[in-house]
């Protein structure tokens, strides 16, 4: 899954279990700086028990991990709670599901920032910069909006909302784990463009994990498939449509209502290993 000549930003190589029975197994892959990586798999097959487990949070949920994760250089397993606090919202960014659930409904969005801004760093904030960090992802930096309670936001304006907070420290890496479910096909092509405009305008490394496959070719530079708890399949988005080579991904592609164009205009960061 490594990227040819691209410093890595992520490498992991993790098993993750709850109890005896194992979710991921020997899933190895790699982020490069300033890529878009997309992690495809269906209901089950461990998407989210991989974002949890790359964030150091899946024995909250009664999970265990094994392996190892760096992160710009630096492992990640091992690590204390208090060390990985520092890095949580500093050096990663998470963009989780769903607003109604991330988001506390009963706080303003002013609040929402400062408490985020406040948990990550000791520094003033910078004049203008909640205005422009709104705006960044097509929010809008008016009184109004700031006095408005998550609970009032659509669920568009929410899943934006979860994106600045993520970006807030400027991450070297960003999360996504089905930031685009929920919403209607509308606000997911807005939505995906704005993940497009951020990887392009701060150079961020992404990870987006997703069930469809169709969905996230246009903005992603490779594309690996999760299929029962393991990577079955990598590779840029048009070799993944055009010529799949494992059953399940070829059952993906056949699902999917119409095939699309390749992507001119993303640039395609190739694989150092052979399709699988």
């Amino acid at each position: 899954m490594a990227a040819v000549g691209m410093k890595s930003v992520l490498e992991f190589s993790i098993t993750a279990r709850y109890g005896s029975r194992e979710v991921l197994r020997n899933v190895t892959g790699r982020v490069a700086a300033g890529e878009i990586l997309a992690l495809v798999g269906l209901s089950g097959s461990g998407k989210s028990t991989l974002a949890l487990a790359l964030l150091r949070l899946l024995r909250y949920r009664g999970g265990e991990v094994t392996g190892s994760i760096v992160l710009e250089g630096v492992e990640l397993v091992g690590k204390t709670d208090r060390e990985m606090r520092a890095v949580l919202g500093n050096r990663i960014g998470y963009v989780p599901q769903s607003p109604a659930a991330a988001l506390n409904e009963r706080l303003r969005v002013e609040t929402l920032l400062n408490e985020t801004w406040r948990a990550h760093s000791e520094a003033p904030q910078r004049a203008g910069f909640f205005t422009a960090l709104l705006e960044s992802v097509q929010l809008p930096a008016t009184a109004d909006f700031l006095r408005q309670r998550a609970g009032q936001l659509s669920i568009g304006q929410g899943q934006r909302l979860l994106i600045a907070l993520a970006i807030m420290h400027k991450p070297a890496l960003l999360i996504a784990d089905e930031p685009i479910s929920a919403l209607d096909a509308i606000t997911q092509a807005s939505v995906l463009k704005l993940f497009r405009d951020l990887n392009d305008r701060e150079g961020t490394a992404i990870l987006f994990i997703s069930h469809d496959l169709l969905s996230i070719a246009s903005i992603s530079h490779r594309v690996a498939i999760l299929h029962e708890g393991s990577i079955v399949e990598s590779g840029p988005p048009a070799d993944i449509f055009r010529i799949p080579t494992h059953q399940f991904t070829k059952r993906l592609v056949e699902a999917m209502p119409q095939a699309p164009a390749p992507q001119t205009s993303i640039p395609t960061i190739p694989d150092s290993e052979p399709r699988r």
